[in-house]
């Protein structure tokens, strides 16, 4: 397996491999070669070979421009393919995998016209939870196959898709975005507050309020706390905010560079993450002594954090137990029951690649149909 200068990669030693070459990837990759202060050899992994090569020549590019000592390698790889996928980790022993690739555009919120954007408008992102699943699970097999513990980021859809994978039993440390978008979004208002004072309590659907204008506004909203006050009225205090109705990589894909080079360097971070250590939803959190865990406001017990994130997939989502079964819920059950009965019933974990070869069909059918 070869870049595309013909420098071999396998058994060469990474700090970081990204899955993917869509949007989320690049703009991770351009991130880190602009941000990094201390060398660091980034793989890009992905079966588009053009996009791979572009990627890997505007990534080193941009480290050039910023006089940045990060340096970018690519790998051809099919990540449909188990055994090359175990080779490729096994030789590149990464401290950081970054899983960015998806079957599920992530457009798929500004997209309308057809029966499945319509189901999913209707019934929630949870409806895609299985495209965002597929090929994380899979680099995740792949990950314990390889015999090889790093930390495990998965970008796609991690409020949910990161609890499927720890039910499934797979490493998973934490994903990036959506409560990330929010938490920067109030800092950048807020200006002035130091590291860790800012500490934001947000499931993936507090973001969707933020998307409209102010006046229209109605919730569901997240927590947020100062100093360790909670503040009474987010709608007002953060009323500045607005978020792109189109997904809003320009604030999620950056935001979680600098863990990963705190994670490479062994440095503390703090901040906040989706999917904790495969916890639904997402919460402020710390890097300290080379492991990440919840970082809470004092007067908010763990437990408590982790219902007030659950009972919105519990209201109207899909929500995983401890022993692996999934059900969907609420608008999203009754939306997936009336196109098909047999997904409607929910999955176990373990069934997840027959599941996502249904959910396939499914998808395939609605579009085809106009909403």
């Amino acid at each position: 397996m070869a870049d595309k200068s013909g420098a071999h990669l396998v058994d060469r030693k990474l700090d970081i491999i990204v899955f993917g070459t869509g949007s989320f990837a690049a703009r991770i990759v351009f991130d880190l070669a602009a941000t990094a202060s201390r060398s660091v050899v980034i793989g890009i992994a992905g079966r588009n070979a053009e996009r791979l090569s572009w990627l890997k020549t505007a990534a080193n590019a941009r480290a050039a421009v910023f006089g940045r000592p990060a340096r970018f390698v690519s790998s051809h790889i099919d990540l449909r393919s188990d055994d090359p996928l175990v080779e490729l980790i096994a030789g590149h022993r990464p401290t950081v995998i970054v899983q960015a690739a998806s079957s599920q555009p992530s457009s798929v919120i500004s997209t309308s016209g057809d029966a499945w954007s319509k189901l999913v408008a209707e019934g929630g992102l949870s409806a895609t939870a299985i495209f965002q699943a597929q090929l994380s699970a899979r680099v995740a097999r792949a990950l314990n196959a390889a015999g090889h513990h790093c930390y495990f980021i998965n970008c796609c859809f991690p409020d949910v898709v990161n609890s499927l994978l720890a039910a499934a039993g797979l490493s998973i440390t934490c994903g990036i975005g959506n409560i990330a978008i929010l938490s920067n979004a109030f800092a950048g208002e807020l200006q002035t507050l130091a590291p860790g004072a800012l500490k934001v309590l947000a499931h993936y659907q507090t973001v969707t309020p933020f998307r409209k204008p102010p006046d229209v506004r109605r919730g569901p909203w997240p927590r947020v706390w100062i100093e360790g006050e909670e503040i009474s009225d987010v709608q007002r205090a953060f009323a500045g905010v607005k978020i792109t109705a189109e997904p809003a990589i320009e604030i999620s894909g950056a935001s979680g560079v600098p863990l990963m080079l705190a994670m490479v360097a062994g440095s503390d971070w703090i901040g906040h993450v989706p999917g904790a250590l495969g916890l639904p939803g997402g919460y402020p959190v710390a890097f300290r002594a080379s492991s990440l865990d919840l970082d809470l406001p004092k007067a908010l017990a763990r437990a408590d954090a982790i219902a007030w994130n659950v009972r919105f997939e519990e209201e109207n989502g899909l929500v995983v137990n401890s022993d692996g079964d999934a059900h969907y819920t609420g608008v999203l059950h009754d939306r997936l029951d009336e196109a098909s009965r047999e997904l409607g019933r929910g999955f176990h974990v373990r069934d997840l690649e027959a599941v996502y070869e249904e959910m396939t069909r499914l998808r395939a059918r609605l579009q085809a149909q106009r909403a």
